[in-house]
């Protein structure tokens, strides 16, 4: 056990290790449970839908991608762990708003002119709710596993 592990021990903090399902399952808990909350006390029904499905939905899904990419067989690659933390943590966030927009706005307009799906609110939603989504999840979810990842190298 290393000496930081041991000084934090003894003052009463043990360091966790990065556990992908436990980080999903609170990427997805998380926002669903506060939108939700906001929608119910904003009288917004539509809120407290897409807290459950678009919002918290997208979050564990991206939590699950970066996560186990960055956890790959649990050896970070390199240059992960070597960019100093607050950097990988923007550009994968920025990146991941990035991809998750276009899927909104790809499927905000492609969905009801190509397919049966009618033109709903719900589909506009998907502009915002995937991208502010994708970059919670993957800003949380980086930043936790930098923070595991750099304790285990020393």
């Amino acid at each position: 056990m290393s000496l930081t592990r041991n000084k934090a021990a003894k003052r009463g903090f043990a360091a966790r290790p990065f556990t992908l399902w436990k980080e999903v399952a609170v990427a997805y808990l998380a926002p669903a449970l506060t939108a939700g909350l906001g929608g119910v006390l904003s009288g917004q029904p539509e809120l407290t839908m897409a807290a459950f499905t678009s919002i918290g939905a997208t979050s564990a899904v991206v939590a699950f991608i970066v996560g186990g990419w960055l956890h790959r067989r649990a050896r970070p690659r390199q240059w992960t762990t070597s960019v100093p933390r607050p950097v990988i943590t923007i550009g994968l966030g920025t990146a991941a708003a990035g991809i998750a927009g276009l899927a909104g706005w790809f499927a905000s307009g492609w969905l009801p002119s190509h397919t049966s799906v009618p033109d709903a609110g719900w589909l506009e939603r998907l502009r915002i709710d995937l991208p502010l989504s994708a970059a919670l999840a993957t800003t949380i979810v980086t930043w936790r596993w930098h923070g595991m990842a750099s304790r285990q190298q020393k």
